[in-house]
């Protein structure tokens, strides 16, 4: 708030209600923040403890005239716009360092390095043209995906009215400055912190600053003398980003831009997740110097970019062993020719394809996510959100449409009627009502008559209304987009009466009108005409407050106030609505005691915030998937039960546990120790403030989950911040949320979460398909090199039997085309039936490090193989020496060795192809994989499946032949010759290596190898 003192207790926002809530609503939550942003500045004065006047007085303007018009741009020059001040979002310089500050790339950029150093200039440009593909594709996605955010930003009230030099005028709302008086009406959003001077019937809707569903109503000549109460209950206080939804009034600015509620909670998010106060410099730099170095080696960040960066350390680590290898065999008399054998080796470790297969795949399922109503600010966050173990989900506005609908009405003489399949809350003509028994002799007619008469609120269709008699039922035109300005409680009543064509209900001029207030709790109107002095009085309100009016028996009220009770439990806020007729004078009607007595009875209307027609089905997959969501708002705690079991976050039959369902003042004023004693976290959390959705997502911190937090609202933004994945709501949702979100919902569906889940399980699965892929290309090639040092000329020299080109073309040509064709396999039929990944391991499952030692093992041991049996079976001399220079160029007697060179070539590059298949499923047969296609030819259906990898598969053969046979660049480059005969011993090899695969498939089926590819369990049960 503008003129709170900097330390007041509740810092940011808090999630009480008004005193107009219903009578269930209860006060219970703490202060959420502790303590204000840094840039909170202490103020002089508490406004709402201050009559209006004194606070114009010491703001220096005039409650009627305001400010002038030179004082107000003296103040704009001095204070700076009235605008959020939005998370600086990382320039393109910033976007480029985060391209290459991460150790894959770090690896990349020292094989280059080396390969320039030995002269080996193909090889370093091969390996430069990798690095520079992949920082162009990470640049291009991640700038397009921060612009796209930036498109969403607008500013929340463009233009307002301001009264300077005591004349309104329509100004630009970041022209505002401390001290003008705005005036409000009903639809307004409000552009400032105020407070107010006057208001007539004022009601405000703070839900993305609170998450309340309900208005607040407002008392502007209310003094309070609590410097440190809640800002809900603030009323004569109205704060910037909340809209007006009934009434009119006009207030003094009291805070702009950064210094308003919202302003504290954006500055909320800048801070650093390690607070350094009270440290020294040193420990300062120290600090900072670590986690810039944690930063570059890529060990701060999602479970995919640590394990991948802890990864290419490793194999980094494993190439200088395997060069030291390589050197020691040779009695560390290192020419160069030794010095080039040991960088090929190292250089075979590596999959330096991985990077850009990795950033292209995420970036084409970026795009598809796009499609999907997801934008993804950080790519990694994609793959992330695929090992989600659990959902905490704010109510209002997320899980539900964030408006009210009236759910279910009781009419004097126990008729009931019930709302069903109502998708949006706007459109009369959306799902159907059914009673309990006929309408006939009922008293709908007037229960709708007062719905429309005792109503402030529009809704429309944009074309002309229909009135017809209360029996028949209005049909909405599909393509009609229905609109509605005014409380939502008022708008869903207004709804529910024209479901039965009622919309303006009287012919009769509106005499009297006595608004609603929040210590009455009731409003009532008086129609009639000039030709009849009779008056017809139609009211509505809170249930305590109407009984005691009612011109009705005991017995009667009795049944009303039951019945009221029942329909609360079913977290409905119920109304009561009455009229009655009187024959009384002017001055009778303006009094509001003579108007509200004797009321008779018409029923009771309840109501409440519908959820999103697919949040039901969304809460199910993720079940399914093993995620457990969590409903944290701020609503009541009966409203948030009900939303919960009618979205299936709670069972229904299934009794309730322990601490499932808890409100926030219970769960603040737990420890640690004992939040983290609990057999489970509650999966429904009522009353909620900023403070203690951090909290939560804290406590699952704690027990090794991994979260996605969602949220539309200001008051989610820290708690956005802290979770490992925070989605915000794009069309609704606030900018300051959009700013704290690793992603963007722009159709506010929660249904696309799982569409988002699914896609990053896919991910997953399809990075664990290249990853399989590419490092079995490396051990093979390890394999083959390690032993081949074995393989010496008449020098003692080892001959190479793949050249530096050859290993670097397998790695790259052939491979990543591969890979990125894996990365694009649709997603498996059970991928939302399982539970998430073991974190712990991440992609490294033990099942792909298992699979990949035997394929890795089989083809390299394949490749040595036919290298011998051209090198030396062939020859009929046995193990002999070859010839000497062969691994420069094609001297004399070395077309036996550029056979066989060429022959493991060959053979590589074809167990690669058919490698690209196998791992498509890690159990099942390639030629029984699918189970959508059956029989001997099934197998063509699988593999051209995927068009994208049998076409790559398709190329990579073909353009092997031309590799093998084109003059001077088979012996000059690659350093190898043309084949004949050789083709023969490449067949074998590729079906003894379809053999070997298909017999430890089958070996992991007989034993139940890789089937749980999941194994902690731990965590969905303990959370």
């Amino acid at each position: 708030m503008g003129e709170t003192e900097a330390k007041s207790t509740n810092g940011a926002v808090h999630a009480s209600s008004s005193s107009d809530s219903e009578a269930f609503a209860s006060q219970d939550d703490q202060p959420p923040i502790a303590e204000p942003p840094d840039a909170a500045i202490e103020k002089p004065i508490c406004p709402h403890t201050r009559p209006a006047a004194a606070v114009a007085e010491h703001l220096g303007t005039h409650v009627d005239h305001g400010l002038s018009s030179e004082e107000a741009a003296a103040r704009l020059t001095r204070d700076g716009p009235n605008s959020i001040k939005g998370a600086k979002g990382p320039s393109l310089w910033e976007i480029f360092l985060a391209q290459i500050a991460n150790a894959l790339t770090a690896v990349l950029i020292a094989v280059m390095v080396l390969s320039f150093a030995i002269a080996d200039y193909i090889e370093g440009g091969v390996v430069a043209a990798v690095i520079v593909l992949n920082i162009v594709v990470g640049l291009v996605q991640d700038y397009r995906a921060e612009q796209t955010i930036q498109s969403l930003y607008a500013l929340s009230t463009p233009k307002c009215k301001v009264i300077r030099s005591g004349v309104s005028d329509t100004v630009k709302a970041e022209t505002l400055v401390k001290g003008d008086v705005v005036v409000l009406a009903t639809g307004d959003v409000v552009p400032a912190d105020l407070r107010l001077i006057q208001g007539i019937n004022l009601a405000t809707d703070e839900a993305l600053l609170t998450g309340e569903s309900v208005a607040i109503s407002k008392k502007p000549d209310a003094v309070f003398t609590d410097a440190d109460m809640p800002i809900g209950d603030r009323t004569n206080l109205v704060y910037s980003g909340s809209s007006v939804t009934r009434g009119r009034g006009s207030g003094i600015v009291i805070a702009t831009g950064m210094q308003t509620e919202v302003g504290q909670i954006a500055e909320l998010l800048r801070k650093t997740k390690k607070d350094m106060a009270g440290k020294s410099a040193t420990q300062k730099f120290f600090i900072k110097a670590r986690q810039t170095v944690r930063g570059i080696m890529g060990l701060e960040g999602t479970p995919l970019q640590v394990t991948l960066s802890k990864f290419a350390l490793l194999l980094f680590g494993l190439a200088i062993l395997l060069a030291i290898i390589v050197f020691s065999a040779s009695r560390f008399k290192i020419d160069d020719a030794v010095l080039l054998y040991g960088i090929c080796v190292g250089v075979a470790v590596i999959p330096e394809s991985l990077l850009a297969v990795l950033t292209v795949t995420m970036a084409v399922a970026t795009k598809a996510m796009v499609k999907g109503n997801v934008i993804v600010r950080q790519m990694p966050s994609l793959e992330a959100v695929g090992g989600v173990t659990n959902i905490c989900s704010d109510k209002t506005g997320t899980l539900t449409q964030g408006r009210m609908i009236t759910r279910k009405v009781w009419l004097r003489g126990d008729l009931e009627g019930s709302v069903e399949g109502a998708g949006n809350p706007y459109d009369p003509g959306s799902g159907t009502v059914s009673w309990s028994a006929s309408l006939a002799g009922s008293c709908l007619g007037p229960f709708l008559t007062t719905l429309v008469l005792c109503n402030n609120s529009t809704v429309t269709d944009g074309k002309k209304e229909p009135e017809t008699d209360s029996s028949s039922v209005i049909t909405a035109d599909d393509t009609a987009q229905w609109r509605a300005v005014g409380e939502p409680t008022e708008i869903a009543l207004k709804v529910f009466a024209m479901r039965f064509g009622k919309n303006h209900g009287s012919s009769d001029e509106l005499i009297a009108e006595h608004p609603f207030d929040s210590s009455i709790k009731l409003m009532s109107v008086v129609y009639g005409n000039h030709v009849d002095k009779s008056r017809k009085v139609y009211t509505k309100g809170a249930v305590e407050v109407m009984l005691p009016i009612l011109k009705e028996d005991e017995e009667l009220k009795k049944q009303i106030l039951h019945k009221a009770e029942e329909l609360a439990g079913q977290g409905l806020r119920v109304l009561c609505v009455a009229a009655k007729s009187m024959d009384e004078s002017q001055e009778d009607v303006e009094d509001r005691q003579k108007v509200e007595k004797d009321l008779e009875f018409l029923g009771l209307a309840g109501l409440y915030d519908p959820p999103r027609p697919e949040t039901a089905g969304a809460v199910k997959a993720c079940h399914g998937a093993g995620i457990t969501v969590h409903m944290v708002t701020g609503d009541h705690i009966k409203t948030a039960t009900s939303i919960a079991y009618e979205v299936g976050i709670l069972q229904r039959g299934v009794p309730l546990a322990p601490n499932m369902v808890m409100a926030s003042s219970d769960f603040a004023n737990l420890s640690d120790d004992e939040i983290d004693a609990l057999d489970r976290l509650p999966v429904v959390l009522a009353r909620c403030s900023p403070l203690t959705k951090v909290r939560m997502i804290q406590a699952l911190h704690r027990r090794k989950a991994f979260c996605i937090m969602t949220g539309d609202g200001v008051n989610d933004s820290p708690a956005l911040k802290q979770a490992d994945v925070g989605i915000a709501m794009g069309d609704r949702g606030s900018d300051v949320a959009k700013e704290a979100s690793d992603m963007v919902l722009t159709d506010d569906n929660f249904a696309s979460i799982v569409t988002g889940i699914k896609e990053g399980r896919r991910l997953s699965d399809n990075i664990q398909k290249f990853l399989l892929h590419l490092l079995t290309s490396n051990l093979a090639q390890v394999v083959l090199l390690l032993i081949g040092l074995a393989f010496k000329d008449e020098k003692g020299r080892s001959v190479f039997p793949l050249s530096p080109l050859e290993i670097l073309w397998a790695n790259l040509i052939t491979s990543s085309p591969l890979a990125l064709g894996l990365g694009l396999e649709e997603a498996q039929p059970d991928i939302l039936q399982r539970p998430p990944r073991n974190l712990r391991s991440g992609v490294f499952t033990n099942d792909l490090v298992r699979d990949q030692l035997v394929y890795g093992t089989c083809m390299g041991s394949v490749c040595l193989m036919v290298f011998m049996l051209v090198a030396y079976a062939s020859s009929g001399q046995g193990f002999y020496d070859l010839a000497v220079g062969c691994n420069e160029d094609f001297g004399t007697g070395c077309d036996a060795v550029f056979r066989s060179r060429a022959t493991t070539f060959a053979t590589i590059s074809f167990l690669l192809l058919v490698t690209a298949w196998e791992v498509k499923h890690s159990r099942r047969s390639l030629f029984n994989m699918d189970e959508r296609w059956s029989g001997p030819f099934s197998v063509f259906k699988t593999v051209y499946h995927n068009r994208f990898l049998f076409w790559s598969v398709v190329a990579g053969f073909l353009i092997t032949f031309p590799l093998i046979y084109i003059p001077h660049l088979n012996s000059q480059v690659f350093k190898h010759l043309g084949l004949t005969w050789e083709w023969g011993v490449v067949a074998g090899g590729v079906v003894l290596y379809v053999s070997l695969i298909e017999s430890w498939k089958a070996i992991k089926r007989r034993f139940g190898l890789g089937v749980d590819l999941y194994p902690d369990q731990t965590i969905i049960s303990s959370v």
